[in-house]
């Protein structure tokens, strides 16, 4: 025992050196806070993300926009306390409704969550939260945590047999803890976007605002999981309490006017894509379409499927079969194949170069297995059947991945999808337009949903404009008020 204490004691004072050595201090709070990365180190950090971002997630080409957005970020950012960073604003071509930021000053936001903003006040406070995450280096902190929670696993396998035993699973889920702001950082950065947004001269209340937009997305609070199980405070609370700190904020500057706009704003937004945009590919009756690239494949009942520009994902119920959809290298299915294997070390089973739906094809069926790095680990191995299919000119992977004990329970669904690989031929499918926002001119004083019915929204769509334009179904709208509609091909349901 007394051994053990004094391993203990060691580790004790190993782990206060390192807290002190990784303490820096907080350009926001100006107090000492954990950070074991260096500012040049998280403008790296964050010039090697953007790439990647962008790639994944693909930038949304609208020009008016991304200079608005540009030009905001940059002046929010001058007045910021971390004015010298190389800040870049990004516009996100992706309908989910979000932003967020990377370490050194990289910003994102989404055409999603811009289609649901009223006014620039509401933007302007969103920019100031996210410009305030990188301030107050909220994700070097995430870093930092994550680290000192990896001393302290380690120094328990050291004292623990046990606990060594299962230290893979468990230096997993001290990553995921880490993955996202905690709550403290949330109300931190809505702080500074109250701040920001106050100080460029934009009215703050309206942030308040949004939130209750995104009270109303999240299905409300009877529909989300109680506060103090969430990573994010509950909508509504922080609706309350941005409000709050905007009234502060601006009985400190009595006397001065803070802009709203709402028609310059609305009018800013008029034609942008609302929604999922047809053109990248969409899903509807089972099927998922590619109007640019025109091809077809099934989807699997129950099966969430995630597009992006670099691959389609599809993810069974349970969590534990994807499906994965992307670009080969080359034009040739058979060489695409080869160099599949020699890159996983994929140990083949059983191949065939049988057509699929008249398209030259390779289809391969095996295990890939990752082999065990350190003594006492286990090797895992994961088994695939990956179609090699050639068409318009490219080479599309199609494949089905999941736990060898598990590749029964899903082989149906894979080679539904993997066989139903087919050229796009349909009219209706690859003329599919992108629904637009609809700045329209209200002609009388009515409801809003009267008025969205007039501008010819479905009726099964109203609820979901009346959250889109953050107001309620029977508010009565003046005339000449703008609101949003929908433009471009208007679907019945979303």
């Amino acid at each position: 025992m007394k051994y053990l204490n004094g391993r203990f004691s060691a580790l004790i004072l190993f782990m206060s050196l390192f807290l002190i050595q990784g303490c820096q201090v907080n350009p926001v709070t100006g107090k000492r806070q954990l950070a074991f990365m260096s500012e040049e180190k998280e403008i790296a950090l964050g010039q090697s993300y953007d790439p990647q971002v962008v790639a994944e997630m693909g930038k949304y080409e609208n020009p008016k926009l991304a200079q608005f957005l540009t030009e905001k970020g940059n002046a929010m950012a001058a007045i910021s306390e971390r004015p010298n960073l190389p800040w870049k604003f990004t516009l996100i071509d992706s309908d989910v409704v979000n932003a967020f930021a990377v370490p050194g000053g990289f910003v994102y936001f989404t055409r999603g969550i811009m289609a649901h903003f009223n006014n620039e006040a509401q933007f302007a406070g969103v920019l100031g939260h996210e410009i305030g995450h990188v301030t107050a280096r909220h994700t070097v902190t995430q870093q930092a945590r994550q680290t000192v929670g990896q001393i302290g696993l380690i120094g328990g396998m050291i004292l623990s047999p046990e606990l060594a035993s299962q230290g893979e699973s468990l230096m997993q889920s001290m990553q995921l803890l880490f993955l996202k702001y905690g709550r403290d950082a949330e109300s931190q950065s809505d702080e500074l976007g109250v701040k920001y947004s106050t100080q460029i001269g934009y009215d703050a209340k309206e942030m308040a605002g949004f939130f209750g937009t995104l009270d109303r997305l999240t299905g409300g609070s009877e529909n989300r999981v109680p506060e103090f199980q969430s990573t994010h405070p509950d909508p509504a609370n922080r609706k309350v309490r941005v409000g709050e700190l905007a009234a502060e904020a601006q009985a400190a500057a009595p006397g001065q006017k803070f802009e709203v706009d709402r028609d310059g704003y609305l009018r800013l937004i008029d034609g942008m894509i609302y929604g999922e945009d047809p053109a990248q590919g969409f899903v509807e009756g089972g099927s998922f379409y590619h109007p640019g690239l025109a091809f077809q494949f099934k989807v699997p009942g129950q099966w969430q499927l995630i597009n992006s520009p670099s691959q389609v994902q599809m993810v069974s119920s349970d969590q534990k079969s994807v499906m994965i959809m992307k670009l080969a290298a080359g034009t040739d299915q058979n060489a695409a194949a080869q160099s599949f294997v020699e890159e996983t070390g994929i140990v083949v089973a059983t191949s065939n170069q049988n057509a699929i739906n008249g398209n030259p094809a390779t289809t391969i069926y095996g295990d890939i297995t990752q082999q065990a790095t350190e003594q006492g680990q286990t090797a895992q191995s994961t088994r695939v059947k990956a179609s090699f299919i050639s068409y318009g000119g490219n080479v599309y992977m199609l494949a089905g991945l999941s736990l060898p004990a598990d590749f029964t329970r899903y082989q149906n669904d894979i080679d539904y999808t993997l066989t139903s690989f087919a050229r796009l031929t349909d009219q209706s499918k690859l003329n599919k337009k992108a629904e637009t926002i609809k700045i329209v001119t209200n002609s009388r004083s009515q409801s809003l949903g009267q008025a969205l019915i007039s501008a010819g929204v479905p009726q099964g769509r109203v609820e979901e404009l009346a959250i889109l334009n953050g107001m309620e179904v029977n508010q009565t709208i003046p005339a000449g008020m703008l609101f949003k509609a929908l433009g471009g091909d208007i679907r019945q349901q979303k």
